[in-house]
């Protein structure tokens, strides 16, 4: 695994090794192991959107192994502003020893990772957030002890978290139901991916317009905001659009009895979800939000280990 940009790219293997990583560095974290395998590394962290969950967490976990983080603003960088990514990615790729980026465009991770000869990170682009993904599914196996056979059902807007958890639930070898009004489904060709990716374990995907069919006995409950970053001037069209597909205490009770609920953050009382969900028995979602930390955790530790400017 050379980048970390997409779960489509790498093997089901590959995925649930990240996820053993994740979860052993978690336990050790907290009974007092460091690891500092990543003395000496610097992570460049490019932010053209800006973060909560994102900058912390990176910056976190690079430090508890050992390493450093550099956070670059839009202000801070010339990309965007007359130097190329070209360029960027060849500079970049002398001084530090990978890169993380997120962004609008997911075409400008796809050219730092050509360009550069160093690992880069998607923290998240309009496309795809993959390190969100990997910490969901990280956290529903905590929660469940297995992912696969198990059913996802996500209700909401066909975006960038709905693309990768397509991608994830593949890998992993969950059946996953995504219901979604009409206009707002996901991109068809992330949807054939991840029904490729989804015939070598077996798992099935299920998009929708209804959100009963896809919630009906589901083991894990997902929905996103309906208004994304960059989406404000939407947000009263999208208001209307996604009526029906809230996630209230009727339509969660359809899932099985034991589901849990999941949401990337940050939520919307009253909108996507209703408080008494989120905050709510079966909300999971401050163990998810933690599990960012340590997902990308390992990710950075099977990207930058070893003398990554050298492969």
């Amino acid at each position: 695994m050379k980048h970390f940009i997409s779960i489509h790219d790498i093997t089901h293997e590959e995925f649930n090794q990240l996820l053993s990583l994740a979860a052993k560095l978690k336990r050790e974290q907290k009974s007092g192991v460091t690891h500092h395998i990543l003395k000496g590394k610097t992570l460049a962290m490019i932010f053209t959107k800006s973060s909560t969950r994102t900058r912390v967490s990176f910056e976190t976990g690079i430090y508890q192994l050992g390493g450093q983080a550099l956070f670059l603003s839009a202000n801070d960088i010339q990309l965007g502003r007359g130097e190329t990514i070209y360029d960027t990615a060849k500079v970049m790729s002398r001084f530090v020893d990978g890169i993380m980026i997120r962004t609008f465009a997911h075409q400008d991770v796809l050219d730092l990772a050509e360009y550069g000869s160093i690992p880069i990170i998607n923290g998240l682009t309009d496309l795809l957030h993959p390190c969100q993904a990997l910490a969901d599914l990280m956290t529903v196996k905590e929660h469940k002890g297995r992912l696969r056979g198990l059913k996802l059902a996500y209700i909401g807007d066909g975006n960038n978290v709905a693309h990768s958890l397509l991608y994830a639930c593949a890998k992993a070898g969950m059946d996953i139901s995504v219901a979604s009004p009409k206009g707002y489904e996901c991109d068809s060709e992330i949807v054939k991916n991840a029904k490729e990716d989804a015939k070598e374990l077996g798992s099935k995907i299920i998009m929708t317009n209804d959100p009963v069919e896809a919630i009906t006995d589901a083991d894990v409950v997902y929905t996103d905001t309906w208004a994304s970053m960059g989406q404000e001037s939407e947000k009263e069209e999208r208001v209307k659009a996604f009526r029906g597909y809230q996630i209230d205490m009727e339509l969660f009770g359809k899932s099985k009895p034991d589901s849990i609920f999941m949401h990337c953050l940050p939520a919307y009382r009253g909108f996507e979800m209703t408080a008494e969900v989120i905050d709510g028995e079966h909300s999971v979602v401050f163990d998810e939000a933690e599990n960012r930390l340590h997902a990308q955790k390992a990710v950075m530790a099977m990207l930058m280990v070893g003398d990554s400017k050298n492969g």
